[in-house]
């Protein structure tokens, strides 16, 4: 009997440690070397999307929003799709926060549920990576935070909440099932993961609500795809797992100890396709329409627009650089 007890003692002790809640600072160290900065740019090179996007494997498969990666204008990914990888410390500076760029291809994406899946090229793994949990366990009052690149505010930046409600097929889509929360979200946290205290992938941030039809502001009300929705929609793209808990915090630990080398910033040269569609009979509607943007006010931390149209005309210089090269060497 004493050993029996004993055995009970020991498996409830095992389950509670488990269960164990981590602090705000333990979750972003163990997190977010998985998160990653997205942004996509039209062949104008006039405009274009950021976002953020989660690695959910370690060979460089990243889940996103649909409208972060596709071009409104032709309902089709952009042209190119540049990701940045976490730095070892973010400083405030942009130029060295993302200075590990890699070119990034649409595999599958549904604007539905808005929802889009890349895969990073010309960098090799293995990545740290989150793992993309069950929600069927998260209820209403949950700790949540949220990381990602708001407009205003830093990159990988940090933000806390609860789970505020739950809302089943969100805005009349059959299956859109999301988390309303708390937790600040701004235009750029598109894509995003919010994580529960116990350090796990739970939603997919992909919208906010900001101004009433009769202009009054809106606080604290976005929205975040369940985890459980984005699974299931993966499964059907053939991706059946992501990485377990454990491989997550292991490889997100010795991410965040070491600090990365840089990654080959040479643009892309020609159009990504999706090489992977949604499921049969799957209707794409148009893709979400990013907030209006409010004019730039002074002392602020970053641009979105800003950097969107720096970025792209970098990579446009360093293009037409590489084409003039190669003919110069063509005609020798």
């Amino acid at each position: 009997m004493r050993l029996i007890s004993a055995g009970l003692i020991l498996g409830l002790l095992a389950g509670l440690a488990q269960a164990k809640e981590l602090s705000p600072r333990e979750i972003y160290e163990q997190t977010s070397p998985a998160v990653v900065m997205v942004m996509g740019h039209p062949e104008s090179g006039k405009s274009g999307s950021g976002g953020t996007g989660s690695i959910i494997q370690a060979d460089g498969l990243v889940l996103t929003n649909a409208h972060v990666v596709i071009e409104e204008k032709t309902g089709k990914p952009y042209p190119r799709l540049s990701v940045f990888l976490k730095p070892g410390r973010v400083t405030g500076d942009t130029k060295v926060d993302l200075s590990r760029m890699a070119k990034a291809r649409v595999l599958a994406y549904s604007s539905p549920l808005d929802l889009a899946l890349l895969k990073l090229e010309g960098v090799r793994g293995p990545f740290p990576v989150i793992d993309l949990s069950d929600s069927e366990r998260t209820r209403i009052g949950d700790r949540v935070i949220a990381i990602g690149h708001p407009e205003q505010g830093g990159l990988w930046t940090l933000t806390t909440g609860v789970i505020s409600a739950e809302v089943d097929n969100f805005n009349g889509v059959k299956g859109k099932h999301v988390f309303q929360t708390e937790t600040g979200l701004n235009r750029g946290n598109s894509g995003g993961p919010l994580v529960d205290s116990e350090g796990r992938m739970v939603g997919v941030n992909t919208a906010i609500a900001r101004v009433a039809p009769d202009g009054l502001p809106i606080t604290s009300i976005s929205f975040s795809l369940k985890s459980t929705v984005a699974r299931q929609w993966l499964s059907e793209q053939g991706v059946t797992g992501t990485a377990s808990a454990a491989q997550a915090a292991s490889s997100s630990t010795k991410a965040a100890a070491e600090t990365p080398p840089p990654v080959s910033t040479a643009p892309s040269t020609s159009a990504p396709q999706a090489t992977t569609s949604p499921k049969p009979g799957t209707t794409m509607g148009p893709s979400v329409k990013p907030a209006p943007t409010e004019p730039p006010m002074p002392a602020r931390p970053y641009n979105l627009d800003q950097l969107l149209s720096e970025r792209s005309k970098a990579e446009a210089d360093l293009e037409n650089m590489i084409t003039e090269m190669r003919g110069k060497m063509k005609g020798r």
